[in-house]
């Protein structure tokens, strides 16, 4: 006898299910309580968690180098820009420095984007745009009308570091999570070296020749729209957004601005900003669940890169006032100092580790398994995780 709403099919799958024993029947339980209620419901059952791996992460790397792209490829032919325009002097920093204001200004709306709508799409609709106005100035005929296509490279930057960000932090968990992002850092910085030479080579051809290299951002849209998933699929119509824990988020937040003042004219090595960016941003994400990772990434971005942008007219603000270069980045100093001994008091009354992820119920909910952030204990595990959760 069947029960009503239930077909043959439900228990034939149930039949092969492996014996369980001890505290393993709360799975069976729950899986056929879950196959009845959805019988009856007439929804469809989940697909079964797909598993990110090297592909996804070499992706997603590859796309957040792209950002470091916009700041360093062209400045090699800055000087051959200045004979474009009379208002050259104005003009051509503006051309160098707006992607970086213009991030820290979207980045928190491509979050929202992220959060509302999807991650996938974001980082989609962002790579094939950034290789259009990245190209643009090949044929653009003003200075212009090349700073408004720099403009929406910032846009089309914001979108793609936000979501790539958020795509790392959604698909890996605790210390994982923690050593991509640290590789995220690591990968950026290595590319800026390289675009570097890049635009200086392609810049011996003519000053427009490096805008090519926008391009490569074509070769990443298949390969992300094949390679990359939305994880937990769209939000329900009208459903609101998880309200963002500013409490905890406040202090990185803070120090990843002053973080991003100091990042140029403290840390001309690299050996300070290899240990802080990657701490800032672990700091930030693992306060964040699935429902709140775009919008809480985005923000972080925006600190940075809007900090990066204030660096250069900081310094020159201070340097009018204390008398020269050197005694501003002084001045800077102190505040790095400061902020390093504020974030020692802070984090003495709350040592909780940075790597460890309190996201479980968000993340199931978004179809992923308990225990991924350990190697993705698979999803056996994380059912009877769920089971023992699930008891009275």
């Amino acid at each position: 006898m069947l029960i009503p709403g239930l077909r043959k099919t439900d228990f034939r799958s149930a039949a092969h299910l492996p014996t369980l024993s001890g505290s393993d029947v709360g799975l069976s339980e729950v899986v056929m309580s879950e196959q009845l209620a959805r019988s009856r419901s007439g929804e469809a059952a989940p697909t079964t968690a797909r598993v990110p791996g090297r592909a996804q992460l070499l992706v997603l790397l590859a796309a957040s180098c792209l950002s470091v792209l916009g700041a360093v490829l062209i400045a090699p032919v800055l000087p051959q820009m200045e004979a474009m325009d009379t208002a050259a002097d104005v003009l051509v920093p503006v051309v160098l420095t707006v992607p970086a204001l213009v991030i820290g200004l979207t980045a928190p709306f491509a979050g929202i984007i992220a959060d509302r709508v999807d991650r996938k799409r974001l980082l989609l609709v962002g790579l094939l745009l950034y290789s259009v106005v990245g190209t643009a100035p090949l044929y653009l005929p003003s200075l212009q009308a090349i700073l408004i296509s720099r403009v929406l490279v910032g846009v089309c930057e914001a979108a793609i570091m936000t979501s790539a960000t958020t795509l790392i932090g959604d698909y890996w968990s605790g210390p994982q999570r923690s050593r991509y992002l640290s590789l995220q850092t690591l990968v950026a910085s290595l590319s800026a070296t390289v675009f570097l030479a890049l635009g200086g080579a392609s810049g011996t051809q003519g000053l427009r020749t490096p805008f090519s290299v926008y391009g490569i951002a074509l070769v990443l849209v298949p390969l992300a729209a094949k390679l990359i998933w939305q994880p937990g699929g769209h939000r329900a119509a009208g459903e609101r957004l998880t309200p963002l824990p500013w409490r905890s988020l406040l202090t990185p937040y803070l120090v990843t601005f002053v973080g991003g003042i100091v990042f140029y004219a403290l840390m001309p090595t690299g050996f300070g900003t290899g240990m802080l960016l990657p701490t800032l941003l672990t700091w930030a994400v693992n306060r964040l669940d699935f429902a709140q990772r775009g919008r809480g990434t985005g923000v972080w971005t925006g600190a940075l890169f809007v900090g990066q942008f204030i660096c250069p007219l900081l310094i020159a603000a201070i340097g009018a006032g204390v008398g020269g270069l050197q005694p501003s980045i002084g001045v800077l100093g102190i505040i790095a100092v400061v902020m390093a001994v504020t974030c020692a008091l802070v984090i003495r009354r709350n040592n909780t580790p940075l790597d460890i992820t309190n996201d479980r119920s968000t993340d199931q909910r978004a179809g992923f398994p308990e225990g991924r952030g350990q190697g993705w204990a698979g999803a056996a595990g994380g059912g009877r995780g769920a089971a023992a959760a699930r008891r009275p």
